[in-house]
């Protein structure tokens, strides 16, 4: 797959799963051996671990979710991805109640895609700094 190629996946990704939340998108994008190398220690690094993020604590706390592509730069296998991810706080975020804030978090990603899918993932967010932000 050329460069331009394995970037149109993440943003498909990005706009189809994240932002509208299709779970046929989701299986269609995911190699069943995904691993997020992000996931916290002692908890599931499979596909289950992306979709369980985002519509057990993400989609269910932000309404009118929308993630916005600032850049992405592929090399080799892999596209690095800085977004942000924003909408309205309306319901409850890792123990904060409903704000109705309007929120944003910015994301810096790395993706290796293999064969037109999602196969490892690596990230750093600004998650718990807005969550610490909504608590004061």
């Amino acid at each position: 797959m050329s460069h331009d190629d394995i970037k149109a996946v993440v943003r498909r990704f990005n706009i189809e799963v994240i932002q509208n939340g299709d779970a046929e998108a989701f299986r269609a994008l995911m190699a069943p051996d995904f691993v997020n190398r992000t996931a916290p220690a002692g908890r599931p690094n499979g596909p289950e671990s992306m979709w369980g993020f985002l519509e057990t604590i993400l989609r269910p706390a932000i309404s009118n979710l929308t993630v916005t592509i600032h850049d992405q730069i592929a090399e080799g296998d892999k596209v690095t991805t800085r977004k942000t991810i924003s909408g309205r706080h309306t319901g409850e975020l890792l123990g904060v109640p409903a704000t109705g804030r309007d929120i944003a978090i910015d994301v810096i990603d790395i993706v290796r895609v293999e064969g037109g899918r999602y196969r490892e993932h690596w990230g750093i967010n600004t998650l718990m700094a807005l969550v610490a932000t909504l608590k004061a």
